[in-house]
């Protein structure tokens, strides 16, 4: 194994900071530097921050050819003290490398991972945003670097995080439909993992539903095509009769860090919490007997995404409009309470940069 301390570090010669748009939209302006790292010899070596900036890659990348590539999203938060702080980020290192088991790629060290980011983070504080709603969208990320056009697992991989200031991700409630044709995912699949490959085949069902007027849809199970498996790239979540009703884990879906948090603090709040098979059907039915009080998404990107409107089998149904003392926005205030270090930490899930 390496020595990891120091981690070579490159200077950006200049700052893209003074360019920044204040408007922050998600996913397309990069801070100034990035965390490198190679895995060569059945070792991690040469770790370093070079200035944020391009990659020289083979033609025969195994990634390209073959889908080897996992990432992660995490976010880091301006703190009421003027501070900065991570939103738990060892439960993403751990989620990192379940994704790289599953995908037969190595693991990540805790402290390389977690020394990797704090020390690229620390380079680039400054590009933290202040604004309500913003934060500094962290992207960690490991893809196969062998030249060569085989189907195996590569030797050598290329182990990055590059980070974002970024606003709201969504800026109003959403529409969705449910999804009883196309598949994100099958139970024994890799639809647990966040590797590039599920994005990817999700995008044309998600491009047609868009067509369509929604915004997102909700994947259903592969066999049946009637239970809920998550909404758009975040978990889904229902209050159905005062009760949070979310689907349950297994293989076919992401284990989410924020679906963790929501559900935590909905069991703080004295309520209950149901982790099981969520039917289409049932969904239906709560919404015509006025007992589904409220349907959002959950995810690192969008923290909480209302639900507005629900297509279901040709037909679009409208949830009542959310009250202000709703599970969603209780949950959501509390979420951001934490993240900003006005509230409680009680879990410790903040870490301090």
């Amino acid at each position: 194994m390496i020595d990891i301390l120091p981690i070579r570090t490159q200077r950006s010669t200049t700052s893209r900071l003074a360019e920044l748009d204040p408007k922050l939209e998600f996913g397309k302006v990069y801070s100034d530097h990035m965390f490198v790292v190679d895995f060569h010899n059945g070792e991690w070596q040469e770790a370093q921050i070079l200035p944020f900036g391009d990659m020289v890659v083979s033609p025969a990348n195994s990634a390209l050819h073959y889908g080897q590539a996992i990432f992660e999203g995490m976010k880091a938060y301006h703190q009421a003290d003027g501070g900065v702080a991570l939103f738990r980020p060892s439960d993403n290192w751990a989620r990192f490398n379940a994704s790289a088991e599953r995908m037969c790629m190595p693991h990540i060290p805790e402290e390389l991972f977690m020394q990797g980011l704090l020390e690229l983070l620390r380079l680039d504080t400054a590009w933290v945003p202040t604004a309500t709603g913003s934060s500094l969208y962290i992207r960690p990320f490991m893809f196969a670097t062998d030249g060569f056009i085989g189907v195996r697992p590569s030797e050598s991989y290329r182990f990055m995080i590059f980070t974002s200031p970024v606003g709201l991700y969504y800026n109003k409630a959403l529409r969705v439909r449910f999804e009883q044709k196309y598949v994100r995912s099958a139970e024994g699949g890799a639809g647990f993992a966040k590797n590039a490959g599920n994005y990817g085949a999700a995008m044309y069902p998600t491009k047609l539903a868009q067509a369509e007027g929604y915004n997102q849809l909700i994947w259903t199970d592969a066999s049946e095509h009637q239970y809920v498996e998550e909404s758009g790239t975040m978990n889904a979540v229902f209050v159905i009769d005062g009760r949070v009703v979310t689907p349950a884990l297994s293989t076919s879906i992401l284990d989410g860090i924020t679906r963790r948090s929501v559900l935590q603090l909905a069991r703080d709040m004295g309520l209950v919490v149901e982790e099981r098979k969520v039917s289409s059907r049932e969904i239906m039915e709560a919404l015509a007997a006025g007992k589904l009080e409220e349907a959002f998404g959950v995810g690192t990107a969008a923290t909480i995404a209302p639900i507005a409107t629900i297509g279901y089998e040709g037909q679009d149904y409208h949830l009542p409009e959310v009250a202000p003392n709703a599970f969603s926005k209780r949950v959501g205030a509390a979420l951001d309470a934490i993240r900003s270090g006005e509230g409680a930490d009680v879990h410790n899930w903040m870490v301090r940069v």
